[in-house]
């Protein structure tokens, strides 16, 4: 063998382990999506990061270019009563009754919405597309939708557009041109960094830990998961992800699951993230069963009265979440200025009733706040 040849065997081999490594690297958990990360400054939580952003120095950064939709030849309905349908993942669970609750209150200040709420019974993303492709044909002037599937929902609701109708997202995003504005509850990777930081404060820098989410395919929980993986990577790098399982939003099948990960894993798993409203609450009664309430930490995202049994007897020490009240009152003051036409493609915030006035971000995104955590001093001053 000449000595070039071997020179570029050598070479080649040391490429592909590059390669390898980077593939490796690059390699996200289950559930995560594909889209780029953005995790937050390690090591800071609550006062730490307030005061951390108060000592930097505000960087103006050019805000992207609008990339909703537009409905199609939509009617003036500046001042006029409106009649709004809110179709989310599904209904009858705690949360879309809060956010439901929220859309109510928010119709009854403004006197001149109407909102019906309705949906399918479990998250079915071919369920959720009938639901709305009925009301596109009865005939409504505004559709909410929270997204099953955010590429799936996109035809229905592009659909709603071409009929001048007004598409308004909130809680879980479809694809940014199916829609004209989405309500985001809270910035993704301030979320991943809350939910990491609440299981390291727990169980430690190198805790092994399970996932239960919905499906691999829901929009938010999938970028939970992918900021999630950005940021312990970045900060804590020793942590282990074991396993990520789909629960369909269901309570029977989020607790068998659960525990099939308690016992799969026996010893070696200290920890459980719920993803979902459903999940978190019916992984804590698994933990709890299995009398693991100290060796099995749990945190997730839940509504604080199905925790508040949890959170009473020291199983859980934290829920992470916003005010689902506040997201419904927001997407129906949002939908209320985009059919005044108060809100445009380009503008910087807009004004929602006792929430104030709320940014936008990300070109037709408007957020909510920050997340806000559920702790065994604040959770019983809350009742939804």
């Amino acid at each position: 063998m000449s000595r070039k040849l071997f020179v570029l065997i050598v070479v080649m081999m040391m490429l592909g382990v590059v390669v390898v490594a980077q593939a490796q690297d690059e390699m996200r958990w289950d559930g995560a999506d594909d889209l780029p990360v953005n995790p937050l400054a390690c090591g800071m939580a609550g006062a730490d990061m307030a005061a951390a952003e108060e000592a930097t120095p505000e960087v103006m950064m050019e805000m992207p270019a609008y990339d909703g939709g537009q409905p199609t030849n939509a009617p003036d309905l500046a001042g006029q009563a409106i009649t709004v349908v809110d179709i989310p993942k599904l209904i009858g669970i705690g949360y879309f009754n809060a956010t439901a609750k929220g859309e109510q209150e928010a119709a009854a200040e403004l006197g001149n919405v109407t909102v019906i709420n309705d949906g399918p019974t479990e998250a079915n993303i071919d369920d959720q597309i009938t639901f709305i492709d009925n009301y596109i044909t009865q005939g409504v002037n505004g559709v909410l939708f929270a997204a099953n599937d955010p590429v799936a929902i996109a035809p229905v609701l592009k659909k709603a557009l071409d009929a001048g109708i007004h598409v308004v997202g909130y809680d879980a995003n479809s694809e940014p041109d199916a829609r004209e504005w989405f309500i985001n509850q809270a910035e993704f990777n301030g979320i991943a960094k809350a939910m990491i930081d609440d299981l390291v404060a727990e169980k430690g820098d190198s805790a092994a830990f399970g996932i239960v989410t919905s499906t691999f395919t829901t929009p938010n929980q999938a970028r939970w998961i992918a900021e999630m993986w950005a940021y312990s990577g970045k900060c804590y790098p020793n942590l282990k992800w074991l396993e990520t399982v789909e629960a369909q939003e269901d309570s029977k099948l989020s607790f068998d699951q659960a525990t099939t990960l308690l016992n799969k894993y026996g010893e070696e798993i200290q920890g459980l993230f719920g993803m979902t409203s459903v999940a978190t609450p019916n992984a804590a009664d698994a933990v709890t069963q299995a009398g693991l309430c100290g060796q099995v930490a749990v945190v997730g995202l839940a509504t604080p009265n199905p925790m508040k049994p949890f959170v009473a007897t020291d199983c859980v020490k934290s829920v992470v979440l916003w005010n689902p009240v506040d997201l419904g009152y927001a997407a129906v003051y949002v939908m209320r200025a985009v059919a005044d036409g108060t809100l445009k493609p380009g503008d910087m915030s807009v004004e929602a009733g006792r929430l104030g006035t709320l940014p936008v971000v990300n070109g037709s995104e408007i957020l909510l706040g920050p997340a806000f955590t559920f702790t065994k001093d604040n959770i019983d001053q809350f009742d939804f």
